[in-house]
């Protein structure tokens, strides 16, 4: 199988490797469209098994990201960059520069921030290196940490889903949280907040233990969390959470998380819509982080200062995004992801005419 016959390959515009002897960095950029302007996504870092597992997860993660600037109408493209490595243990400013001089190479085509396994500290190296870079602290355009923007646009689609599927509010409401890091964590303290009972897990047990102390989350292992009494399941980990074999597990009616790539296939999507169960698609229901991005990116290119305001009416209109996908699938008898996709690719398709006849 060639790049391009790859299932996740979907008319990428480019595929990049990098690679640099001396500090040891191998990285793929993956740039899915640029119709709606700069591709942007995340720089994740994480030990793959093997290259062809790193590409599938660039490919997928700028495909996803390409739909979620779409859906969160802001004026960006999808990207996405993975540098194979453990994050614990093979972090150098080296590394991180090298990556900074990957992303220059692009020449603004694409624009990097943190993700899995790095943080800013990491990217202020790539930032020596490359001007194209968001999420960063110590200028007038700064946005500083998009999670907690993320998180709020979680807690209103996880509100909305309440609202949707069951008529009613948070307050008693069981969620189930698989992964409280940082936008696990500010979810659970905001649902905590509405009232709802929580149920945690996560790999990092002193995260676990403090956020179950904010909350009085009932803390299990991994394996059991999809097995918790709650009404909502929220992934907030690593993406294919919802697979054939997790599937059959769930005991809740909603999912509704913050983390990307959720249903490990499309046909898994179906199969919960014909159980009578309600998915919130994962690229709308967490893109305040890259609306957070992309008013710094906005501000960094014009000159300007961060734009609060316009990131409060971008989230507003996400949420009401949101609702307009679960009224359709209703409408449409449709999976909402297939109706998620069909609204994102048209807007892409969309402004890439425009580019085109302009």
């Amino acid at each position: 199988m060639t790049l391009f016959d790859h299932p996740a390959f979907e008319g990428h515009e480019s595929v990049n490797a990098f690679f640099d002897e001396k500090s040891g960095l191998k990285c793929i950029i993956a740039v899915h469209s640029t119709a709606l302007g700069p591709a942007a996504g995340g720089c994740r870092m994480w030990p793959y098994a093997s290259a062809d597992l790193a590409l599938e997860d660039a490919l997928r993660l700028s495909r996803a990201m390409s739909y979620k600037n779409a859906m969160a109408d802001i004026p960006l493209g999808g990207g996405k960059a993975v540098i194979i490595g453990d994050a614990r243990t093979q972090k150098t400013p080296a590394l991180f520069e090298a990556f900074g001089r990957a992303v220059d190479q692009l020449g603004g085509r694409y624009w990097t921030a943190e993700d899995v396994g790095v943080s800013p500290a990491d990217l202020t190296h790539a930032r020596r290196e490359t001007r194209y870079v968001a999420g960063l602290e110590g200028h007038p355009a700064a946005s500083g940490d998009p999670s907690p923007v993320t998180a709020e646009g979680v807690f209103r689609g996880v509100a909305l889903s309440v609202r949707r599927a069951l008529n009613r509010d948070l307050a008693g409401i069981t969620v189930a949280i698989q992964g409280v890091g940082h936008v696990g964590a500010y979810l659970a303290d905001k649902l905590h907040a509405a009232g709802a009972k929580l149920i945690i897990t996560d790999t990092n047990a002193e995260a676990l233990r403090a956020v179950a102390e904010r909350t009085g989350a009932k803390v299990v292992s991994p394996a059991d969390i999809f097995e918790a009494n709650a009404e909502v399941f929220a992934p907030c980990a690593l993406g294919g959470a919802i697979n054939a074999e997790t599937l059959p597990r769930l005991k809740a009616r909603i999912i509704a998380g913050g983390a990307n790539n959720q249903l490990a296939t499309p046909e898994v999507g179906r199969v919960l819509f014909e159980r009578g169960m309600l998915y919130a698609p994962d690229y709308v229901i967490n893109g305040g982080g890259i609306i957070n991005v992309a008013a710094e990116i906005a501000a960094l290119e014009a000159g300007t200062s961060f734009d609060a305001t316009w990131v409060a009416t971008k989230l507003d209109r996400l949420t009401e995004t949101l609702e307009e996908v679960m009224t359709r699938s209703i409408a449409e008898r449709r999976p909402t992801h297939e109706v998620a996709n069909e609204i994102a690719k048209a807007r892409i398709a969309a402004a890439a005419e425009a580019k085109l006849a302009a």
